[in-house]
């Protein structure tokens, strides 16, 4: 019984992510709509509300073409194995009852976000293009160089917690959220975050204006999709990662999803005013900026964790 009850609560899960992606980009062309002051969808349903499920209904029926010369195996998996991943990322949410709240969510996270990038690079080889290898190599070394800076920055949090569960950032926010103990380097985390899920300013993978989409270039119909959703579950894990780790989330309140959908706005809005960044300065930031100062930050919070340690003896 108690397996059944897990696989239907993960079903609910994913169906519930699934749901939520489909309203996020309905959200972010309104919102880019706003922005640019144009109205957005607003033809489809009330107020363009079927929009999202419309749009899945056009992509999927379109008619799937493959390039001739591709890796016609790795060109089909590539997408469905990235949808997967982002999708298990998921997993590690915590949750009160006994369902997968296991004690080391965060090595998870780590350890799934960073396979994730294996299924941009072959989806970008196996095209056989030259556009999409070029897309899958900027993704490549930009989402390496920014899981170096994350871990850092998250290396930092684990030792004010001394815990790899994401449960026990619910307890020490209790009083004091972690955004006003850490708040560099929770800016930090937020850019660091939108380079890692390939969002602007940092989407080089698919640089529209340079690269014609980018690794993605030669994919239609399901394998498109299923790309998309993969971009924009990620967009929705970190922001509820982000919440937990400093927004003193409360999974029993209604503002834990009231922060959320504010930090997933925020994604959005970042998209509709900041222009595309240059690639030598993303490098620059992550390598020569970031990194220094998560290490620095780790060093005090090392010591400090230390010195309570040794005054409490």
């Amino acid at each position: 019984m108690d397996l059944i009850l897990m696989f239907i609560s993960s079903l609910i899960l994913i169906i519930s992510v699934l749901i939520g992606i489909a309203f996020l980009t309905l959200m972010e062309r309104k919102i880019l709509g706003y922005i640019q002051i144009r109205k957005g969808p607003n033809k489809v349903s009330f107020i363009g509300i079927m929009q999202p499920f419309s749009d899945a209904i056009k992509l999927l029926v379109k008619e799937q073409s493959f390039p001739f010369l591709s890796n016609l195996s790795l060109f089909y998996i590539c997408p469905m194995v990235n949808l997967f991943l982002s999708l298990l990322l998921w997993f590690c949410m915590p949750f009160f009852s006994n369902y997968l709240s296991f004690s080391y969510s965060i090595l998870f996270f780590l350890s799934i976000s960073s396979v994730n990038v294996y299924s941009i690079m072959l989806a970008g080889w196996s095209s056989n293009s030259n556009y999409s290898l070029l897309g899958c190599i900027r993704s490549v070394a930009q989402t390496i160089s920014y899981e170096v800076s994350l871990a850092l920055i998250m290396m930092s949090y684990l030792f004010l917690i001394l815990s790899l569960n994401l449960l026990d950032f619910l307890k020490f926010q209790e009083y004091v959220w972690f955004i006003y103990l850490m708040m560099p380097l929770c800016f930090m985390w937020i850019v660091s975050s939108l380079a890692e899920t390939n969002r602007s300013p940092f989407d080089f993978a698919e640089g529209e204006s340079e690269l014609v989409s980018g690794f993605n270039v030669e994919y239609s119909s399901g394998g498109f999709v299923m790309l998309f959703l993969a971009e924009y579950s990620n967009i929705l894990f970190m922001s509820m990662l982000c919440v937990i780790m400093f927004m003193g989330a409360n999974l029993f309140s209604f503002m834990f999803f009231i922060k959320l959908v504010g930090l997933s706005f925020f994604w959005v809005w970042v998209r509709g005013t900041l222009p595309r960044y240059r690639y030598d300065k993303l490098m620059y930031l992550a390598w020569k900026g970031y990194l220094p100062v998560a290490l620095n930050y780790l060093i005090f919070f090392y010591s400090m964790k230390m010195f309570i340690f040794i005054l409490f003896i």
